[in-house]
């Protein structure tokens, strides 16, 4: 993906999330050079993987298939020296933008429509050796309990919610507009922990054409530390 791209994807996502009257925390909107200030005092964001994140899945076309995560609070799989156990993200699915097909090893995640269009999920129960499988789906919605058929069309509308345990496979996308989801879950680690059936590519390589307006968190590695 372009830097440029990136830079617009993140400037209408600030815009929709404001017609949606969601607030985010400071950190979001802080600028690569504002970053450059920040000293061990915000390891936190770093170290547990808060922020931007945006990805095409290596399609190369994230209109189509792609999504936009912001992470505004998680706690860390590997440093004990986080005591959170949740974690909690903000999503937008745009009009038909697919999410491929993937489960979560060690995450359990509510899924919930906060604005826009309708979200549409579909789920399918996995095998001991990642097969997905043609059995019938136990749904978790708002409270209802209930089975459907593998792979069927499940409408979540504003306000609505979904439980995705461990181990089921999920895709989604929106539709009359773009959605905002949030995403409640246990800790998340996109690094280790996602397990998606056709192989795609996580994390996108960034071709510079313009300067970084908000870094990824993917890049934090990368940034200057503030030792003041």
């Amino acid at each position: 993906m372009k830097r440029s791209e990136i830079n617009r994807i993140m400037k209408n996502a600030l815009e929709f999330i404001k017609e949606q009257n969601f607030h985010l925390p400071p950190f979001v909107t802080w600028t690569y050079e504002e970053w450059k200030e920040k000293n061990e005092e915000y390891d936190e964001i770093k170290e547990n993987m808060l922020g931007w994140d945006i990805t095409d899945f290596g399609s190369g076309d994230f209109y189509n298939t792609g999504l936009l995560m912001i992470t505004l609070r998680n706690g860390n799989l590997f440093n004990p020296k986080y005591k959170k156990t949740y974690a909690e993200k903000l999503l937008i699915s745009l009009e038909g933008q697919v999410t491929p097909y993937h489960f979560h090893w060690k995450k359990m995640e509510d899924i919930i429509n906060r604005g826009g269009g309708l979200l549409v999920v579909k789920c399918y129960n996995s095998g001991p050796n990642g097969e997905m499988l043609d059995t019938p789906v136990t749904i978790h919605k708002d409270g209802r309990t209930y089975q459907v058929a593998a792979g069927e069309r499940i409408e979540l509308k504003n306000g609505e919610s979904i439980t995705l345990p461990t181990g089921q496979y999920h895709s989604f996308w929106a539709e009359n507009g773009p959605c905002l989801i949030g995403e409640v879950s246990t800790v998340n680690d996109d690094n280790v922990d996602n397990r998606f059936y056709d192989e795609v590519g996580r994390f996108p390589e960034i071709e510079e054409d313009e300067p970084i307006l908000y870094p990824l968190f993917s890049e934090y590695p990368n940034m200057p530390k503030n030792t003041r």
